[in-house]
């Protein structure tokens, strides 16, 4: 009797040895995978931040463009009701 639990001792200590390794290498992969998310995250939101510093000159030049043509289309039309008045 004695023989017998000296043997299952140490396969009930191995099992519990391999669960503990196993619910360690789970809750540490997940925290690996949670600091690398983060850190992209991170990544991602600071190049966002610089293409919208970028992108805001580019509404500005947008604004003139459009306030260019709108000029150019005034000057257009202009002309263009004065020829269709002339008298042929």
């Amino acid at each position: 009797m004695i023989q017998e639990s000296q043997a299952v001792l140490p396969i009930w200590m191995l099992f519990s040895a391999c669960i503990g390794f196993l619910v360690g290498e789970m809750c540490g992969d997940s925290s690996r995978h949670r600091k690398y998310l983060a850190q992209e995250n991170d990544d991602l939101r600071n190049r966002l931040e610089a293409a919208a510093a970028e992108s805001r000159p580019i509404h500005t030049a947008i604004k003139e463009q459009r306030s260019v043509v709108n000029d150019i289309h005034k000057q257009i039309t202009a002309v263009t009701k004065t020829l269709l008045k002339r008298p042929s």
